[in-house]
């Protein structure tokens, strides 16, 4: 495909482009189904959702944030799978995930002149990391809804890939680190799930 050129602004056209670049987000499919079931989300569906719900339920945040930065890490988290795919949260390939993603984050936010370039990897890692209020809270969303996709689409995803309930606690509990009442939520959520058959669990392990 060709570049867009005018000769008009170079900076401008050089942003137009990075929008044409991350439009491929929408050709990146999830593990998970649309809540209807209907079909696999992709990241671009995935990211839009997770902003609402971040705007939506800010008032269960024990942490005080900012929600641009909180928005715009959402918006842009996924972009780095247009070259590095979608690597599943609970295959051993997520352990060593971060270097392609890295790379990918370098060469897609490296279309942008370097004042842009640089915010926008520094938010992406910033997420990355988990450490700010930002972060942790951003990652709140992130991880429930697919949570809550599996839920209502009776353990889909768990099923097929036979995620057990501690496999899921494991790689979700640092959602309290930015809301307890969401955690509490979700521990009632994984509890009703093992209850209905969705979670399989070590019965030595006992639910919370």
């Amino acid at each position: 495909m060709n570049n867009i050129d005018t000769n008009f602004n170079e900076k401008l056209e050089n942003q137009l482009q990075f929008i044409v670049e991350i439009d491929k987000v929408k050709n990146i499919l999830r593990k998970s189904k649309l809540f209807d079931g209907n079909r696999f989300e992709n990241d671009a569906e995935h990211s839009w959702t997770i902003c609402i719900m971040a705007l939506l339920l800010k008032e269960y945040s024990k942490v005080p944030i900012n929600m641009e930065k909180v928005i715009s890490m959402l918006l842009i988290h996924d972009i780095v799978e247009i070259d590095a795919g979608d690597t599943f949260l609970y295959s051993a390939e997520r352990n060593t995930a971060h270097k392609d993603e890295k790379k990918a984050a370098e060469r897609i936010f490296g279309l942008l002149e370097k004042d842009q370039k640089e915010y926008f990897l520094n938010i992406w890692e910033e997420f990355e990391e988990r450490k700010t209020n930002e972060a942790k809270y951003a990652s709140v969303f992130d991880r429930i809804e697919p949570l809550l996709q599996n839920y209502i689409l009776e353990g889909y995803t768990w099923k097929k890939h036979n995620i057990t309930y501690e496999m899921v606690i494991e790689k979700n509990k640092h959602i309290q680190e930015a809301s307890d009442v969401i955690w509490e939520f979700v521990l009632k959520l994984l509890g009703k799930a093992v209850e209905k058959g969705y979670l399989t669990f070590d019965k030595n392990s006992p639910i919370i």
